[in-house]
């Protein structure tokens, strides 16, 4: 099991204006954008920006950071080994798979395993990807 990636979250209500600082910042463009649910992600150097209504927004605040990884599957076992507690279990999106689980320390942490196009794109040729099973 390994972490191809780790991103901050920030919180917006208007995602056009969290981005603007954060295009200078990192000097580069959202490696992805997209509704979930009823948010808007967008990915972008190492913050995952989650912008939308207040409400709307709080059902994802109790996570820390989201946390890409190859292998979702191996990634639970290896939490539930150390005493964490899945809150949200393995669901499909448009990237790929994802979880939330609760460490034994409380801390709240997105687990997500990406499309291995998407891993390819984002973090590069040859970085190692499985192909998402299950849901």
């Amino acid at each position: 099991m390994t972490i191809l990636k780790t991103y901050a979250r920030l919180w917006s209500d208007d995602m056009d204006a969290a981005l603007a600082p954060l295009r200078e910042l990192t000097g580069a463009e959202p490696d992805l954008r997209m509704p979930f649910e009823s948010v808007e992600l967008a990915a972008i150097g190492d913050f995952l920006v989650i912008a939308g209504p207040a409400a709307a927004r709080d059902r994802y605040r109790g996570a820390t950071a989201t946390v890409v990884v190859d292998d979702l599957d191996r990634t639970a076992a290896l939490l539930a080994a150390h005493g964490a507690r899945v809150t949200v279990p393995p669901a499909r999106s448009a990237t790929g798979r994802f979880l939330y689980a609760r460490h034994a320390d409380g801390a709240e942490v997105e687990y997500v395993q990406w499309l291995p196009e998407l891993v390819e794109r984002v973090i590069g040729p040859g970085a190692r990807a499985v192909r998402p099973t299950g849901a």
